[in-house]
């Protein structure tokens, strides 16, 4: 990346603050920067590590404005979330996870850049790579890791797993693991925020492996009619489940699409890229409706984990994106280039995150799993006193409320 200049100085212990009093204070990812720190608001401009490619727009400014705060911000919770999947991958070989598991290493830049870019009144909806998607929406590592191994004191009370976190408070609207079927039900959210003109959109993303979804093209069709607030994010990782983009898509350029809809293409590796396109986004989505985002990122893990990942992909392309492109290691770098901290600084930040995800696991192991009665919740609607029986019909098993 080029670097500009910075507006003033402060010393790096004051900056390291947010990290270490976020670590120890409060389980959640985002959290209030201490009041040492909050002085500490100087300016630095960035340039993306490589320029934006529009398709019927003209393209956002690659000069992105930033804080100290915000880069060691954004170390901080792009190293929980790497530390987080690990911990995911090692927990299902153990056997305390069951089912499907879907990590995220790799595609951290996407999920911290958008969440920068946004509040929380702005819906996002997603696939079964959920896991850190939920986590910068506000949710707590207790409460994934509880659900991860199904537990009572998950994010959707251990009856999701892996594929089905959910946070409507926080405008998270699911992890969904029919490939594709979340677009649909993101355009419907972008009409629900039309309609209550509350100024706020949906991200709506989806993978590569969807990109080619009859369903992804009608409802984009609607959104376009109404001109409805959506953004449609494309996290273009380059396989779906074993398959590379090229044999699945005649044109793999995502972000062109839409046609009729205008595009972006990011790099989904440069968490300054991803901020700076999804606030373009959301003020076109607002002004002009939809528009497609292609986050150009990658997968280290496998498609889930009962893929090894490395019989469709070389294991050189693989280490080849960690060297050259790992989200982690860019920020790690503009910190240390702009001496915001020393390289043992963050080391002793990532043992302390570390820590904080075996004290997570911990505590989610002492989870009870849920009630058995918890099979008829979540069904159907309150209200109505229903019965659910057993296949004969004779024997109550629960009277809903």
């Amino acid at each position: 990346m080029a670097l500009a200049h910075l507006a003033s100085s402060s010393s790096r212990s004051n900056l390291l603050k947010p990290i270490f009093a976020a670590l120890s204070s409060t389980p959640s990812l985002r959290c209030p920067i201490s009041s040492a720190a909050a002085d500490n608001t100087k300016t630095l401009t960035i340039e993306t590590s490589v320029p934006f490619t529009a398709h019927q727009c003209e393209a956002p400014s690659s000069l992105v404005d930033t804080t100290p705060e915000e880069l060691l911000t954004f170390f901080r919770d792009m190293a929980t979330m790497r530390r987080m999947e690990i911990a995911a991958d090692s927990l299902y070989k153990a056997r305390l996870i069951r089912g499907f598991c879907h990590l995220y290493d790799g595609q951290e830049a996407a999920a911290v850049g958008m969440e920068a870019a946004i509040t929380k009144k702005d819906s996002i909806i997603t696939a079964y790579r959920d896991h850190c998607t939920y986590l910068a929406r506000g949710g707590t590592l207790l409460e994934i890791f509880s659900e991860l191994m199904g537990r009572q004191g998950g994010g959707s009370r251990g009856k999701g797993g892996s594929m089905h976190f959910y946070k409507k408070e926080a405008g998270f609207y699911g992890g969904h693991g029919i490939v594709g079927a979340q677009v649909p039900l993101g355009i419907g959210l972008a009409f629900a925020q039309k309609y209550s003109k509350d100024g706020t959109v949906a991200f709506v993303l989806y993978g590569d492996g969807a990109a080619n979804q009859g369903q992804l093209f009608e409802a984009l069709n609607i959104a376009a009619l109404w001109d409805l607030p959506a953004i449609l994010v494309c996290e273009n990782n380059h396989y779906g489940m074993g398959t590379a983009e090229w044999r699945a898509a005649k044109s793999p350029a995502y972000y062109k699409r839409g046609d009729y809809v205008p595009g972006l293409k990011v790099d989904g590796m440069d968490v300054l890229a991803v901020k700076q396109a999804c606030k373009f986004a959301k003020e076109h989505a607002l002004k002009n409706g939809p528009i497609i985002l292609e986050m150009d990122t990658y997968r280290y893990h496998g498609h889930s984990m009962s893929d090894p990942g490395s019989t469709y992909r070389t294991r050189d392309e693989i280490s080849g994106v960690r060297q050259e492109r790992d989200p982690v290691e860019r920020v790690r770098k503009l910190v240390l280039s702009h001496d915001l901290a020393t390289e043992k600084e963050l080391k002793d930040t990532e043992k302390e995150i570390r820590k904080k995800v075996d004290e997570a696991i911990a505590q989610a192991k002492e989870s009870p799993m849920p009630d058995p009665s918890e099979l008829f919740t979540n069904v159907y609607v309150k209200g109505f006193g229903i019965e659910a029986c057993g296949p004969d019909r004779k024997e109550v098993r629960a009277v809903l409320p």
